[in-house]
Order: structure tokens, then C-alpha cells, then sequence
């Protein structure tokens, strides 16, 4: 699964890269993104031939939903049974979105402790999660946004602290992903492989991680196996 993440660029370098419109909300560096919070996603405008960047709540609530209980526990969706499920059929064909980041993290249990690492594509650059979201309406008829990130069976990399990971898509599939007119949900889960495992790269980091109040770059940065097992035991 993927429960955290890393966002440490600002929004013009997410619009350089993702060749979005000029987006008007701000977003500054983030190293401990966590469920039920606002995330930038990319989507297709499908009137016109551009990409936008806004802001969605992490945790993906059904459009037919009757309350918002779901969202705790759909912030991942699996990527082989998608297609199938009924929360996530309709909008793994009509909206799927593309959402920014440059690190995630997963745990490994050591002992009675679990040890965070943060993993990353090529160093740490930017790379796009497939997603997918939905509008939701609250009983005074507040439409609501959200997500999900898609998951996959783990490269080599991934596979040595989890059995799930994040569908990282590859940049030469993000047009044919965003693509409204693009309809058939088998065909889109085609996209959903591992990474290649040769562009990933994976470090211990502090349990500070552990802590959605920690958000700054030392949730994010490298530490020694001596400094974990002192954190651990």
C-alpha cells in the first residue's frame, strides 16, 4: 500500500513538469503527505486540450456514498481488481488523475517496531502516481473531491520491505492515462505495472515519519542502521 508520501517541489515546478496550466493555488514543499489531507492531482480538462493541477482530499469517497466513512480506508485501490469493484469502476474509466511526488515511504517490522524507509525514483525526481478521484455531496450538498492511489504487486526494490506498492507510471503514459476520451477500463489498467526496479532506490529513515505533525526535510532524510536500532530499542 502506500500510507505516506513526500511532495518537496513548489507548484511552478509542478506545472514546468507536468505541462499543466498556471495553477492559482500555492503548495509549499511537503515530506510527510498523510491520508485525508489536500493533494495536488493532474487532470485532463475534457473540453480542451490542456492539463490543470487543483487541490483533492486524499481518501476516496464514492460518489454514491452516503456518508464519508469510506475515506479512511480507500486511499489505496488495487490496481488487478479495480475494474471490478464498484467504488472504483466508474472512475478508473471516466476519471483518473495523475498526482505528483518524489518520495513514499513504507514500513518494515523489526522486532516490535516497525522501520520506516522512504523510497524514490532515480535520486529523488519528481514522478507521477496513478490516481484516481471522484465528486461526492455532503447532506447540505457540498460537493467534495478526492482520491485514490492505485497499487501493484512490488518490483525487486519494493518487494524487499512490502508485498504492495504505488503504480508509478511511466512519463510516455500520461497522455494516454489522463485521456477523457479514453474509456475502457481494462485498457487503462494495462498501465498499471511496477516500476522498473533499475530506476529506484530505497533508505532508512526516522520514525519521526511516524508523526503527521513532523512534516519537515529530516522526515525525509537518510539515517545510519546504528541511529535506527538506537531509535528502536
Amino acid at each position: 500500500m502506500c500510507g505516506r508520501y513526500r511532495l518537496s517541489r513548489r507548484k511552478q515546478l509542478l506545472e514546468e513538469y507536468f505541462a499543466t496550466d498556471p495553477w492559482e493555488d500555492d503548495w509549499n514543499p511537503r515530506y510527510n503527505v498523510a491520508p485525508r489531507q489536500p493533494v495536488p492531482v493532474v487532470r485532463q480538462d475534457p473540453k480542451e486540450p490542456v492539463r490543470r493541477l487543483s487541490l483533492v482530499r486524499w481518501g476516496l469517497i464514492p460518489s454514491r456514498a452516503k456518508d464519508s466513512s469510506s475515506a479512511a480506508r480507500m486511499i489505496n485501490a488495487r490496481s488487478e481488481t479495480a475494474a471490478t469493484k464498484p467504488a472504483f469502476h466508474d472512475p478508473l474509466k471516466f476519471r483518473r488523475c495523475i498526482i505528483p511526488a518524489d518520495g513514499f515511504y513504507e514500513w518494515q517490522k523489526t522486532g516490535k517496531a516497525k522501520q520506516p524507509y522512504c523510497f524514490e525514483v532515480n535520486e529523488g525526481e519528481l514522478f507521477a502516481f496513478a490516481g484516481i478521484w471522484d465528486r461526492w455531496k455532503d447532506a447540505s450538498g457540498n460537493a467534495v473531491e478526492t482520491c485514490s492511489i492505485l497499487t501493484t504487486t512490488p518490483n525487486a526494490v519494493a518487494a524487499t520491505i512490502h508485498d504492495r506498492m504505488p503504480v508509478i507510471l511511466d512519463p510516455d503514459g500520461y497522455d494516454l492515462w489522463l485521456d477523457p476520451g479514453m474509456q475502457d477500463a481494462r485498457a487503462a489498467s494495462e498501465l498499471l505495472r511496477p516500476c522498473d526496479a533499475r530506476r529506484m532506490r530505497y533508505y532508512p529513515v526516522s520514525i519521526r515519519i511516524n508523526h503527521v505533525a513532523n512534516d519537515d526535510a529530516e522526515c525525509a532524510a537518510p539515517i545510519e542502521l546504528s541511529q535506527i536500532q538506537g531509535h528502536l530499542f
